[in-house]
């Protein structure tokens, strides 16, 4: 496992994010328990609470320049952050895939529900934020495979790609009507995917104070 250690303590580092070192070392059950959490989506992918008491690490496990693993931590973030941007674009385009299939099929008095504006409206709407969205992921990686600061974008392409998949998911699931909420049509299990990137790796209110501070000049907040 990869694990975040403390190997200069507290209170001779100058900073609270010193002294932290990164290490790749076994996972022996005998001093860590793993308990798998329950989720509402994300199936494929255990999530799960850890306990490590007293794992023995040796020296030579560590990644790195000792005492600056939190640093190394930090250059995985805007990377991460676009590629859970590129998802919520994924899952957004799947499920208006599916919704105006189904608007097209679906008859109600002589003509297909997607005739309707009602129904037409809240799924293009949604399309036009989903590729706006992810204008911004894909100019977050093309910074990011340049080499370049990108750390503003990244922020803002998670935060636009996950309230566009919201949207977009939640709209698809609406075209349905009652199927909609019906396994059968896998339009539930977008909507639920989708939440969750609202949430995670990280909240949309860190995202907005980073942006205040980095890209307008603000004050920190936290």
């Amino acid at each position: 496992m990869l694990l975040l250690a403390r190997t200069t303590r507290l209170e001779d580092v100058s900073s609270p994010t010193e002294g932290l070192s990164l290490f790749y070392t076994d996972l022996d059950r005998n001093f860590v328990d793993v308990r798998e959490i329950e989720k509402m989506g994300r199936k494929a992918v255990d999530s799960n609470e850890v306990f490590i008491d007293g794992l023995p690490i040796p020296a030579e496990d560590l990644i790195g320049e000792e005492g600056k693993g939190f640093r190394q931590i930090l250059h995985g973030l805007n990377p991460e952050r676009i590629l859970v941007a590129g998802e919520c674009i994924g899952i957004a385009r799947n499920a208006l895939a599916r919704a105006a299939h189904y608007a097209n099929e679906r008859v109600i008095f002589d003509r297909p529900i997607g005739q309707n504006q009602g129904v037409q409206h809240p799924l293009a709407k949604a399309w036009a934020r989903v590729e706006s969205a992810n204008l911004m992921v894909m100019h977050a990686a093309a910074l990011y495979d340049a080499g370049e600061p990108c750390g503003v974008e990244a922020n803002a392409a998670k935060l636009l790609a996950a309230d566009a998949a919201v949207e977009a998911t939640e709209a698809a699931q609406i075209t349905f009507g009652g199927f909609g909420y019906a396994k059968e049509y896998h339009v539930e299990r977008l909507v639920r995917e989708a939440l969750l990137f609202r949430i995670v790796p990280v909240t949309p209110q860190m995202l907005l104070s980073f942006i205040a501070e980095k890209a307008l000049g603000l004050p920190m907040s936290y």
